[in-house]
This record gives structure tokens, C-alpha cells and sequence, in this order.
């Protein structure tokens, strides 16, 4: 199942600072929802059709037409930081 690394490399990619006390009570609640998982695997589901919903729901949709838009400098307005007409972002990849 589930071990204390799994719980502690996500939070690491989420850059969340647990504790002892979230990481041990997150380690409860994942284990708890991968042996749920592992009871759905064990069900029979030959013959049934897969769905995405479990209720038929049309997709309601705008039509996809172009409209006005932003120039660069309304849009790069309210940014953190900006340089040559981009968005300046932290390095998240390491």
C-alpha cells in the first residue's frame, strides 16, 4: 500500500511543510483510499460499458468564436514581474 515516502514525496512536490502529525494523519486517510481502490479492482465489470458520467448530461458549451482580446501590455498590467513582453515566473523545476 501506501508508505510514509509516498506521503512525504508528495507533499515534497506540492512544497507543503508537513508535520509529524499531518504527515501521520494524511498516511491514515491515503491508506484508507487505496484499500478502497484496491476493493473496486476486485469487482467484475465484464460486460458493463464505460462511462464517464454516471448520469447522461449534454455538455452545454458556448460555440468557440474569436473576440477581443488583451494586448500585451493590459495583460502583462498586474504581473510580478515581466520582461520583454513575458510573464516572469519562479523556477518551479529543479
Amino acid at each position: 500500500m501506501a508508505s510514509e515516502l509516498n506521503v512525504r514525496y508528495v507533499a515534497r512536490l506540492a512544497r507543503l511543510d508537513l508535520t509529524e502529525t499531518e504527515a501521520d494523519r494524511f498516511q491514515s486517510q491515503l491508506t484508507s483510499v487505496l484499500g478502497y481502490i484496491a476493493t473496486l479492482d476486485r469487482l467484475d465489470v465484464a460486460g458493463l460499458e464505460p462511462t464517464v458520467h454516471a448520469e447522461e448530461t449534454p455538455t452545454l458549451c458556448r460555440p468557440d468564436q474569436p473576440g477581443s482580446s488583451f494586448s500585451a501590455d493590459q495583460a502583462l498590467a498586474n504581473a510580478p514581474a515581466s520582461a520583454n513582453h513575458l510573464f516572469l515566473t519562479p523556477r518551479v523545476v529543479e
